[in-house]
């Protein structure tokens, strides 16, 4: 866990994931102010928390490098649903863990279910439930 990879800030796109002060986010927008006579483009990029939902902003020069987190998407079974939370099963690796349930997919987390989630930085994160 905890993959990422370093890209030019240029490169950043509205959509694309980015780590902000140790954090992986999701960026919102860019804007990018043209250089000056002996100065670089800067670049301000606004981005929300993958994981806490916090807006956090990054100012770089053109040429700076930035990380990029490596998600990985993986699936797991439903075992049991206490709360928000579910314990569950990877279905190739077989170890079991808890992930917090979103509110959006709390109807549908029930055992026996299968769920994507992502591996993010050292976060796991559910997103969706697949149907069978």
């Amino acid at each position: 866990m905890g993959d990422k990879k370093i890209v030019s800030a240029t490169s950043i796109k509205v959509g694309s994931y980015l780590i902000i002060d140790g954090v992986a986010t999701k960026v919102v927008s860019t804007q990018t102010s043209r250089p000056g006579k002996h100065g670089h483009a800067k670049v301000r990029i606004d981005a929300v928390g993958l994981i806490d939902g916090r807006k956090r902003s990054l100012l770089a020069t053109g040429h700076d490098n930035v990380e990029v987190p490596i998600i990985e998407k993986k699936s797991a079974q439903v075992l049991v649903v206490n709360g928000d939370t579910a314990n569950v099963m990877d279905t190739e690796s077989y170890e079991t863990f808890d992930l917090k349930i979103p509110d959006e997919l709390k109807d549908q987390v029930v055992p026996g279910v299968n769920v994507v989630y992502w591996e993010i930085l050292d976060d796991r994160v559910m997103k969706q439930v697949k149907n069978s």
